[in-house]
């Protein structure tokens, strides 16, 4: 019997004890007498936890209440913020011993960490920046960004992968600049290289391209240029960690608000923060002695709640994507072009079964819920036209988002001429620790910053180093690419038909790599759901998702409204909004059995969720003139 089979048929006795409690069921982790003795556990320990196939995070409830009042004290850091770094602060702090709480406002990754490229990515227009500028902050970037990407793809294997991405070149300046290029990329990641770069001819780049057009530029193609960066499914992702960090003993809690800081009357140093509680309305006090303000675009609305003067460290940049159907693009090879006729960089890459197409950088507001405008989906639609050989239609575009990149001020620096592509970690106000800018590849390292420098603030004591560069997350942890096979043998998925008759249904191929993919080693919890409690019918057509992971992600995820579901524990608006717009009704329906949702709560999810689709601008619901995407 292979590794995976024997795992999979040990977790299926513990998924079938915590489905049949209905998953409320918190397991005790395994401690040492030395651990409890000491008030810490140990780093081995706490690995064991997290990766214990039997653990589940602790109820939304028991997070609430450790946050509140100062029965044990106050925690060491409270984070404001739920996206990928604040998340990463939380992971970071509790592995090191220290006593740790987040808020939220609304769910975990739903601003800019759930709407990025899903590029895990070293940077190669900053090593373009840093050979031709001379300019060794730049490279020190690259070397640096190199190094976090092999880290989080290996921390979190289910969730993230090696993309090779084609660079066309239309003549042999561009063959050889390019080559040379990535070549040079290849060597500044030394051992943490994915894969080698390489140079493939026209008739080889179009047979692993279908759809790249032959000429281009008023010029034939000359070759491509192949390089590897990482892709990952960034909110799954973010919900991962935030569900590493509960498991670690951090409390977390989404949909929870800062209203105002607590400051002591002496010193006016920040010791807390009020907290409003957005799904009951209740409002209370967490006592912490360091405040670590990781709230992305919003940071600096978090700061002036500290200081109303205080100066702006954020200027935000709005980047678009758009998402297509599969055809245009192959299975594992995503095309990027440098720089297009206006200078931008565009691309087309897989995911998750569509292909994602984009990107714009422009100036923008700060808004909570951004929406991308007619022209930035007509300029990525007219850029990637160039490139291709097939008709790009604006009627094809199944969803389009807006993202808001915090591009960081250093507010203590002395000028700013260059806004900063690297993040920036600042204490204006005594107890309050801010930390922004950067991006995704890099949210670890940024956490691993902000903990160090809120241990300085605070003078704590934390139990042990950062753990985080060799921890894998939840359900990353042996997890297997062939994990998906062992589901498909051993599951069925039990669906009920429209006329309440049970009828059994094969758990396929494309059903099974989606749940092995999307929970690692967890999988089968979902699996043994859809078996065992009949919920094993498909959300939309066309898409793996079961209705068993709604059920799941209420009881695991702290999945709290339909909108989380549809946005961040599945990706259903981000890759095609009409089929999320199909599939609410039934989320909403297993949500309420989940959370005891009245009909009123129910109607009032349904109104929230149908808005918040209409954000996303598909062809379906964006008002538009065809021009000549017809």
């Amino acid at each position: 019997m292979s590794a995976s089979a024997t795992r999979l048929r040990r977790l299926a006795s513990v998924a079938v004890a915590v489905t049949a409690c209905g998953g409320a069921v918190l397991l005790t982790p395994p401690v040492s007498s030395n651990d409890r003795a000491s008030g810490h556990p140990t780093v081995e320990s706490l690995r064991q936890i997290i990766n214990d196939p039997s653990a589940v995070v602790p109820s939304r409830t028991l997070q609430e209440s450790a946050l509140i009042g100062t029965k044990s004290g106050p925690l060491d850091i409270l984070v404001v913020g739920g996206g990928a770094t604040g998340c990463g602060v939380a992971l970071d702090a509790a592995t090191r011993g220290l006593r740790v709480g987040l808020v939220e406002r609304e769910d975990f990754s739903s601003g800019t960490s759930s709407r990025s490229t899903k590029l895990i990515h070293g940077g190669v227009r900053y090593l373009e920046k840093a050979v031709f500028g001379l300019d060794y902050g730049q490279l020190k970037l690259v070397f640096h960004a190199l190094e976090e990407r092999k880290q989080v793809i290996e921390n979190a294997p289910h969730l993230c992968h090696a993309l090779p991405c084609m660079t066309p070149c239309f003549d042999w300046f561009e063959v050889v600049y390019y080559w040379m290029g990535l070549k040079m990329y290849d060597l500044v990641a030394g051992r943490r290289l994915l894969h080698f770069s390489r140079y493939y001819s026209a008739q080889e780049s179009v047979e692993l391209f279908p759809t790249l057009a032959s000429k281009g530029k008023g010029k034939s193609l000359r070759g491509t240029v192949v390089y590897y960066d990482g892709q990952m499914n960034d909110s799954r992702l973010n919900v991962g960690l935030a569900c590493t960090a509960a498991l670690a003993g951090a409390a977390v809690l989404n949909h929870a608000e800062v209203v105002s800081f607590l400051k002591d009357e002496g010193t006016q140093r920040i010791i807390g923060a009020r907290i409003r509680d957005n799904l009951s309305g209740q409002e209370f006090d967490a006592y912490a002695k360091v405040v670590v303000n990781a709230a992305g675009p919003f940071c600096d609305s978090v700061r002036k709640m500290a200081n109303k003067d205080a100066l702006p460290m954020i200027c935000p940049s709005s980047g678009v994507h758009i998402v297509l159907p599969d055809y245009y693009s192959p299975d594992g090879m995503g095309l990027i072009v440098p720089k297009t006729k206006d200078g931008r960089v565009v691309f087309m890459l897989p995911w998750l079964g569509r292909t994602i197409a984009g990107t714009t950088d422009s100036s923008t507001s700060i808004t909570p819920l951004p929406e991308p405008n007619e022209n930035e989906i007509q300029f990525i639609l007219d850029a990637i036209c160039d490139y291709l050989n097939v008709k790009v239609r604006r009627t094809d575009v199944l969803s389009a988002w807006s993202g808001i990149r915090p591009l960081a001020v250093d507010p203590n620096a002395k000028n700013t001429e260059s806004i900063s592509r690297d993040h920036v970690v600042s204490e204006e106000y005594p107890g309050l620790v801010t930390i922004t800018g950067g991006k995704w590849t890099t949210y670890r390292s940024m956490a691993e910053d902000a903990v160090n420098a809120a241990i300085k603030s605070g003078k704590l004591s934390p139990s042990n180093e950062c753990i985080t560069s060799n921890l894998r997350l939840i359900g990353g942890d042996r997890w297997e690419p062939s994990l998906f096979t062992a589901l498909a043998q051993q599951y069925v998925r039990m669906k009920k038909s429209d006329g309440g008759k049970v009828v059994p249904g094969v758990m396929d191929t494309a059903a099974a790599k989606h749940l092995s993919h999307a929970y690692g080693t967890l999988a089968e919890r979902v699996a043994t759901i859809a078996q065992n409690e009949n919920l094993g019918k498909r959300l939309a057509h066309g898409y793996p998702y079961l209705e068993a992971e709604v059920a799941y992600c209420a009881r695991n995820e702290y999945c709290e409204s339909a909108i989380d579901f549809i946005a961040r524990r599945s990706r259903l608006a981000f890759l095609d909004t009409d089929a999320a717009s199909h599939a609410l009704p039934r989320i909403i329906e297993i949500l309420a059995t989940e959370h005891n949702w009245d009909k009123s709560r129910q109607k009032e999810e349904m109104q929230k969720a149908k808005e918040f689709l209409e954000t996303f601008k598909s062809s379906k619901n964006a008002h538009f003139h065809d021009g000549k995407h017809q």
